[in-house]
């Protein structure tokens, strides 16, 4: 049972039903035990009442008492009185005290008494089924009203359990209420004692996850800003250097792909930090997908050319709610990794779609496509996919495609990777929330 509300009711309900069972169960012991003692001492009342019955009067000789009870007179072995529905026999052997004989289709408890001055045996009987059905009667009584209260002290104790709940669900809310940039501490002043180390816990946890983000934010900013400088230093030093060497020289080609491989790294760890949930909520505003996708393509322009592939940008003019900077950052990721898995002379088609709810960006090409078991790690931080070659991997620090997803999260947009619609290739598709 994996609720604890329905756990504590059902544990103290099932306690409850077992103490009426035992409670019931000793109470009829119990009153079976007074029955037995209040009908045997009114056994002897009759028997006595019995011993001093005048046998001289006929009418004394065949008394009715009720079919639940029954006597006889004996006199050594002979009958002097008997009631009406007593056997010809004797009901017991001739010794004094109590037993248990059936007679009649009942089982009967039976007195014996010897009268000394009289010189006679008296026996009475009555039905041992009157006695069951007192006690019952008794216990039914005290019972009844404990087994018909049973709902209405299960609706009570799931009010008094819930109540006894409530700061565990006020925990529970404060935590899901936070916001995902809010490391504060939560606040225990009503909280109760048995919640207290719960909430030391929790507020430890935030303090050291705080701690942790913190720096690892401040590694990627101080990384990345003092890692432009010694690369601006490069790039004049290559600069100077393609004037006094042949640029077309395999090392000078080698060190150039490096320094802007280099120079990549760094810029997108800038923007890996830049794209925080802070930054997100202060710069959010209305922008137009279309025109920020045209103005990136533009920007790009430059790499498609360089393998003369055919670009197309489809769709119209829609407006979402994003961060600009970031919504930047996010398409040309995209477009980089389209051009850069694309072959030379391939096609990159670029559309946007207004789908009612969501809108649509979606980048296909006709690359070398994604295995279907890799698709799922694509997103995940430096892991690139094979080239075209199905060997090779192209330049890139596989951040990429970690910084589309995480703009995606900051816009609460999801991103899917499908199949292309040409004959080979992959299909990013990002589905934003349309402005109202």
């Amino acid at each position: 049972m994996r609720s604890i509300r329905l756990f504590l009711v059902a544990s103290i309900l099932a306690a409850l039903i077992l103490f009426n069972f035992v409670a019931a169960l000793q109470g009829y012991q119990s009153s079976m035990r007074e029955a037995d003692t209040l009908f045997d001492n009114q056994m002897l009342d009759l028997a006595r009442l019995v011993s001093n019955l005048d046998l001289s009067n006929a009418s004394t000789r065949d008394l009715r008492l009720g079919n639940n009870l029954a006597f006889q007179i004996w006199s050594e072995s002979q009958l002097l009185a008997a009631s009406h529905n007593a056997p010809a026999l004797p009901l017991q052997n001739f010794a004094p005290g109590f037993e248990y004989v059936n007679f009649e289709g009942y089982r009967w408890r039976t007195f014996t008494r010897y009268e000394v001055p009289l010189d006679r045996w008296v026996i009475v009987a009555e039905r041992t089924d009157l006695r069951f059905v007192l006690a019952e009667n008794v216990v039914l009584q005290s019972i009844l009203p404990l087994l018909l209260g049973i709902p209405f002290v299960g609706l009570l104790i799931w009010i008094i359990v819930s109540h006894g709940l409530r700061p565990l669900q006020q925990l529970s809310d404060a935590l899901r209420n936070k916001g995902a940039n809010d490391l504060s501490p939560i606040l225990s002043a009503n909280s109760r004692i048995e919640l207290d180390q719960v909430v030391e816990s929790i507020n430890g946890f935030i303090q050291r996850l705080d701690r942790v983000m913190e720096r690892e934010k401040r590694f990627s900013a101080d990384a990345a800003h003092e890692l432009r400088t010694p690369m601006s230093a490069l790039k004049i030093q290559l600069h100077n250097l393609s004037e006094e060497m042949d640029t077309k020289h395999e090392s000078f080609q080698q060190l150039q792909e490096g320094v802007d491989r280099m120079q990549h790294l760094i810029e997108q760890l800038l923007s890996l930090y830049r794209a925080t949930p802070e930054q997100f909520i202060n710069n959010c505003e209305t922008v137009d997908l279309y025109a920020i996708t045209q103005d990136q393509l533009a920007s790009s322009y430059p790499y498609f050319e360089v393998k003369e592939q055919n670009v197309e940008l489809i769709g119209s003019s829609i407006e979402i709610e994003a961060d600009k900077f970031a919504l930047e950052t996010l398409i040309s990721n995209l477009l980089g990794n389209a051009n850069k898995y694309t072959p030379r002379d391939g096609s990159i088609v670029v559309s946007i779609d207004d789908l009612g709810d969501e809108v649509c960006l979606k980048v296909e090409d006709n690359g070398p496509g994604i295995p279907e078991a890799e698709k799922s790690r694509v997103f995940d931080r430096f892991y690139r996919v094979a080239g075209s070659d199905g060997s090779s991997r192209p330049p890139g620090c596989g951040l990429g495609l970690t910084i589309v997803s995480h703009v995606a999260d900051l816009h609460q947009a999801r991103v899917e990777v499908k199949d292309s619609s040409f004959e080979s290739g992959s299909a990013f598709c990002v589905y934003f929330k349309k402005k109202p």
